[in-house]
């Protein structure tokens, strides 16, 4: 330190510990202070330099919070190794060995997706932001500084059938259940508006109904997704205004519909002058049909995130309505919350453009299916319906269970998952069924261990059945 300060603080304007700070800085930068090199205690530097303590403490700090300094309690300051960044994504790909590994409890109520890359992704990002432009950081969000970000939301987008889909057509949401609340704020009108639910359908769904002082009301399902004679029955007796549907990824069964039973859906919706709102959050693999937006671009809406892609942390989402519709959608959006935070919609520019960004949301869906295989390995032997690129499996109970007493047995073996009570209308019926999501930030052998003590419920149903 006395090569760096041979007499005293460098004459400079600006506050004394940025001085300090600065000083050290680029000693470290130009190897004068060294890797592991043990720095002054903070009242001895600060003696030396006539300045207090207080100013050195908070140039200490300012530079370990950037990495460049680290502090051992009982032994003092040095200077810290450089990040690695690939040291960083290992310790971040590790996400689920700093899990209790005594704790048999696993959370299966909504699918975690393992990290194989993102957080270090996150972290990148986030460091060109704050080293970014100060405006954004002090401004109002407006729809022309956003419109990069909807640029590259379209590329992102641009693998899937659904239509004719521009910049101007992208609402920003803050994940996909606000999506769909804005998408509701857009179509529903009057006093007690009506939408339609498959009666198992998205909590959700009913959630924002309700939000908006709705009817809702459930049509009958088969493994195909609605029934178009009953969604004709339901439209004949109701003025419902909108269906709610997942036709890539049912929610909770892990079914979809094929392309003639999405034409079938449209042939209906015409003839009623039906809005179709799909929810496409959960699909994770490429499309198996067109979407509803492209089969009936004059009523499809369309809703999705990146919360089964990449990550649910961030809660960034998109909303398209049809194309002559677009207007008000952006309208409800802008009235309703601006638009994202600044810093956000900058972090989601940098994320999805950033080149690793399709290969990452691929790694994701491959250790996803791998924790998939375990759990159909473990549980094939019941009415198991599964596809490698769901997050979760549909678990039909075998005769002497019921899924309340299921799930409260489960949760007795610290297991957490979702009866099919969840997803049926207060005044539906649920078939004795549970949702099993994945859980990647446990390892594959704390999933297997879970999955064999289902098994051994299941294998074991109680004498008298709970009703």
């Amino acid at each position: 330190m006395d090569t760096i300060w041979p007499e005293s603080l460098p004459k400079a304007k600006g506050p004394k510990y940025t001085l300090v700070a600065d000083t050290i800085r680029k000693a470290i930068e130009n190897k004068t202070l060294e890797v592991g090199v043990k720095l002054p205690p903070v009242r001895e530097l600060a003696y030396r330099l006539q300045i207090t303590p207080g100013t050195v403490a908070r140039a200490y700090t300012i530079l370990t919070d950037e990495g460049l300094l680290q502090a051992e309690v009982g032994r003092g300051t040095f200077v810290a190794p450089p990040r690695s960044p690939i040291l960083d994504d290992v310790w971040s790909r590790q996400l689920h060995l700093r899990d209790d590994k005594y704790d048999a409890n696993v959370s299966l109520f909504s699918p975690r997706l393992p990290d194989v890359g993102q957080v270090a992704l996150i972290r990148e990002c986030l460091s060109k932001i704050a080293q970014g432009d100060p405006r954004m950081f002090m401004n109002y969000p407006t729809r022309d500084a956003y419109l990069p970000v909807r640029q590259v939301v379209v590329d992102w987008l641009s693998d899937l059938p659904l239509g004719v889909v521009t910049a101007d057509d992208i609402v920003l949401t803050h994940g996909g259940q606000s999506g769909l609340c804005v998408v509701f704020q857009t179509i529903l009108s009057g006093t007690k508006p009506v939408v339609l639910v498959e009666d198992l359908s998205y909590a959700g769904f009913r959630r924002a109904g309700e939000l908006m002082r709705a009817d809702v009301v459930g049509v009958k399902m088969d493994k195909w997704g609605i029934n178009p004679d009953a969604l004709d029955h339901i439209l004949r007796q109701t003025q419902a205004q909108a269906i709610c549907v997942s036709p890539e990824v049912q929610n909770p069964t892990g079914g979809h519909s094929p392309l003639e039973r999405r034409k079938e859906v449209v042939e209906v919706a015409r003839k009623y002058d039906l809005q179709i709102i799909e929810d496409d959050c959960y699909r994770m693999g490429d499309p198996r049909a067109p979407s509803y937006r492209a089969l009936a671009p004059e009523r499809g809406w369309h809703v999705s995130s990146i919360s089964k892609t990449l990550t649910p942390a961030l809660r960034v989402g998109f909303a398209i309505a049809p194309k002559d519709r677009s207007v008000d959608l952006r309208r409800s959006a802008e009235y309703g919350y601006f638009g994202l935070a600044q810093p956000l919609a900058e972090l989601t520019r940098l994320m999805l453009g950033h080149p690793n960004a399709r290969q990452l949301a691929a790694d994701v869906r491959t250790k996803m299916g791998e924790y998939v295989r375990v759990a159909v390995n473990a549980l094939g032997g019941f009415d198991l319906n599964w596809a490698p690129e769901v997050p979760f499996v549909w678990l039909n109970l075998p005769s002497g269970w019921r899924s309340a007493a299921f799930s409260r047995a489960a949760e007795r073996e610290g297991i957490q998952l979702r009866s099919a009570d969840e997803f049926a209308l207060r005044d539906g019926r649920a078939p004795n069924a549970v949702r099993i999501a994945v859980n990647g930030h446990v390892s594959l052998e704390k999933f297997e261990d879970a999955m064999l003590r289902l098994r051994a419920l299941l294998d074991n149903p109680p004498e008298q059945i709970s009703v």
